[in-house]
């Protein structure tokens, strides 16, 4: 997939997107650049984030140096609103992936495959210290990103608070906790998993409801993070089609 679908550059262009409602993950902007009043407004407005970058990084993402010295990537999926995202898993007694600050691309891709192959109903992402959605989550996700509702979000705690008070439980799959194959889902449910090296942010687990681990009899004591998604999604998913 051509890289070139998913970023615009200069100012005028990126204020037009904006104003049309197009789904921006990020507008980068050069250090020695100064973007109009009227962009960050319009970004701030949508929910957009804008971070400060070296203007090469601003020219090699646009593959030219005609940037204004500003740029944004492109979301090739529009995202849902999370309330309604968090209603349809409500009504439906659904499940939720929740990825708690997952950065690899290729990681966010294959845990879409794999949510969207188990029938998950819906993904929760965060704003900050995330992946943006862009060609290699297409990629690695084999067009999944396209068939699945994704909701990112400020706050994941807040979300998952808002869930909760709907009737929805929250699991974080972490060390520590009971063995994944001797728990009984409740179901409306959130399945969190968290980045590689930090795991599960400490106010998302403070907040959920259940821990469950995945058991390891090796001498490597952690999976990467989208293998765990699978089993995991796997051992709900099981119960689920049984419950059904």
């Amino acid at each position: 997939m051509d890289n070139k679908n998913f970023v615009i550059w200069g100012r005028n262009p990126i204020i037009e997107a904006l104003k049309s409602g197009r789904t921006l993950e990020k507008i980068l902007v050069a250090h020695d650049s100064h973007p109009s009043k009227e962009l960050i407004k319009l970004a701030e407005k949508n929910r957009v984030k804008i971070q400060r970058v070296p203007r090469k990084k601003v020219e090699e993402i646009a593959g030219t140096k005609k940037t204004q010295g500003v740029v944004a990537l492109v979301s090739p999926v529009r995202y849902w609103n999370e309330n309604e995202l968090i209603e349809s898993i409500i009504n439906k007694e659904g499940v939720l992936l929740v990825m708690d600050h997952i950065t690899d691309p290729q990681n966010v891709g294959n845990m879409i495959r794999t949510a969207e192959v188990l029938g998950v109903d819906g993904i929760l992402i965060p704003r900050e210290r995330s992946s943006p959605i862009n060609e290699v989550v297409v990629k690695a996700s084999t067009g999944a990103v396209f068939h699945i509702p994704i909701a990112k979000v400020g706050s994941l705690r807040q979300t998952l608070d808002k869930f909760k008070k709907k009737g929805g439980w929250v699991v974080s799959i972490e060390k520590g906790g009971r063995p994944i194959h001797k728990i009984s889902f409740p179901f409306p449910l959130a399945v969190v998993l968290g980045s590689e090296g930090k795991g599960v942010s400490k106010t998302v687990l403070e907040t959920s409801d259940l821990t469950a681990t995945i058991p390891m009899k090796g001498k490597i004591t952690s999976l990467n993070v989208s293998s765990a998604t699978a089993i995991a999604l796997w051992e709900i998913a099981k119960q689920k089609w049984v419950e059904n």
